[in-house]
């Protein structure tokens, strides 16, 4: 099990799906060709897409796994970002082409052949990328990866993309409606534009630092919290300027500690030691960087207003 988990690693994984998305181009191509069906043609139009989003996606979690260098000391995580961004927009172009091959079809509609061989095809298609989004998804949550979730989450979009066209061909086998066949693309054609957006305004966030997870910013306030709690009374520990961001797989908090004047050096420093240690445990991997000052003082920085109104410090004479 350990060795499974260490082999699904995002790079491992992002090259395994350049690897389906070639095999389900083929048998969607094989669906369109032996059936004649304007949705299955979408639904290979945006394996073309998943082609494409899987290869860039590779190369930029190869990128994010570079360890930090002189020109990009804090590391290269938000390279992955911008596998997400573009995977978003090719979304978008793929939705507008099949859009722009599915009108034609409701003014001058085309006989639909071998729907049992199409429709075969297409779902052997679609269980190979919803067992891999599974897959995917599962690593994602374990390496906080924004490329491998959003390729997971396109290949989730996959298979009910596939399931409505199959869908919409049966109806459109049982009835002779063949209007449904067009209908049924554009419908995919919205619903994996809507993916497409979401996956940008994501990655748009990613890359304007923004604050870590709810959940993430629990575990850092409760950690601060009890050290406040036991250092309290008179000569009280402080802790405010909270501030936190996200890159990639990487997670930072940037914080101030207020300490009784006398306290000594060795001894504040001891107590900083502490609280890394445990922001640490409550937050694997977690960047702490953690300022000591003197009670009442703040940096320059803090007091040209760089910190938000709902960080400052409580004065001591607070209840």
């Amino acid at each position: 099990m350990g060795t499974l988990s260490a082999w699904l690693t995002p790079r491992h994984l992002m090259a395994a799906s350049i690897g389906v998305a070639l095999l389900t181009i083929a048998l969607k191509a094989a669906a369109w060709w032996v059936t004649g069906s304007v949705g299955l043609l979408s639904d290979a139009l945006e394996s073309f897409v998943n082609l494409a989003a899987a290869s860039f996606g590779f190369l930029m979690v190869t990128v994010a796994e570079q360890p930090p260098d002189a020109g990009h000391p804090f590391g290269h995580d938000k390279a992955e970002y911008f596998s997400s961004g573009f995977e978003g927009i090719l979304i978008i172009g793929a939705a507008l082409a099949i859009v722009w091959a599915a009108l034609p079809r409701f003014w001058w509609p085309q006989p639909l052949e071998q729907l049992g061989w199409g429709m075969g095809l297409a779902l052997a298609s679609a269980l190979l990328n919803g067992g891999l989004a599974l897959v995917m998804l599962r690593a994602s949550r374990r390496h906080r990866s924004i490329a491998l979730e959003a390729d997971a989450r396109h290949l989730l979009t996959d298979v009910w993309t596939t399931g409505g066209v199959i869908a919409g061909l049966l109806l459109a086998g049982a009835t002779g409606w063949l209007w449904l066949d067009p209908l049924v693309a554009i419908g995919v054609a919205l619903n994996i534009a809507r993916e497409g957006v979401r996956l940008m305004r994501r990655s748009s966030q990613g890359l304007m630092d923004a604050a870590v997870e709810p959940d993430t910013q629990a575990r850092i306030d409760a950690v601060l919290a009890q050290f406040a709690a036991r250092h309290g009374g008179p000569a009280a520990v402080l802790f405010d300027h909270v501030l936190t961001r996200k890159a990639g797989q990487r997670r930072f908090v940037n914080l101030h500690m207020h300490l009784p004047p006398g306290w000594t050096l060795a001894r504040a420093d001891a107590l900083r030691g502490e609280v890394e240690r445990a922001l640490l445990a409550a937050v694997p991997g977690l960047h702490a960087s953690i300022q000591m000052l003197p009670d009442s003082v703040e940096p320059i920085s803090t007091e040209l207003g760089a910190a938000p109104a709902e960080a400052q410090r409580p004065s001591r004479d607070e209840p």
